[in-house]
Order: structure tokens, then sequence, then C-alpha cells
């Protein structure tokens, strides 16, 4: 099953320590902007995806070893 991720949050501490990132946001001093999150089953760790102009590239992994809190697009 695919499921889009729209946020991802990873820290142990959801509200205070955790860096949030966001499909859309904009990153490294307005630079790039996240593209695609998506988790990778057979390594187990979460991909982030960022893109200018028209290039897409692997900017992130977290490992399951991070926590992290994840939130799927609903689409109605």
């Amino acid at each position: 099953m695919n499921r889009d991720i729209r946020k991802i949050s990873v820290g142990p501490d959801y509200k205070g320590g955790a860096m949030h990132y966001i499909v859309g946001q904009v990153v490294l001093s307005g630079a790039y902007k996240i593209h695609h999150i998506r988790h990778e089953e057979d390594t187990h760790s979460i991909l982030i995806w960022i893109e200018r102009e028209k290039t897409v590239v692997l900017w992130k992994e977290f490992r399951e070893t991070m926590p992290v809190s994840i939130e799927y697009n609903i689409n109605f």
C-alpha cells in the first residue's frame, strides 16, 4: 500500500525539540523545497527528497533508530 507522507517530525520531544519537515517547505536558505517524503521499507528509513528548478535530489535519511512521527495526506 502506498500512502503519501505529508509531514515528519524527527526527535524524541515532538513539541519542544523535534525537527519538522513538510512537503513543499522551503529549506536551505530558500534554495530548495521539500519535494517528497518516503518510507523505504527495505532499509526501514525515511527519505526526504528536495528540488530546485527541475532537479530532485536525496537530502536526508533517518534510520529506524531515530524517533519519527509521520503524518499522512488524507484525501477524501
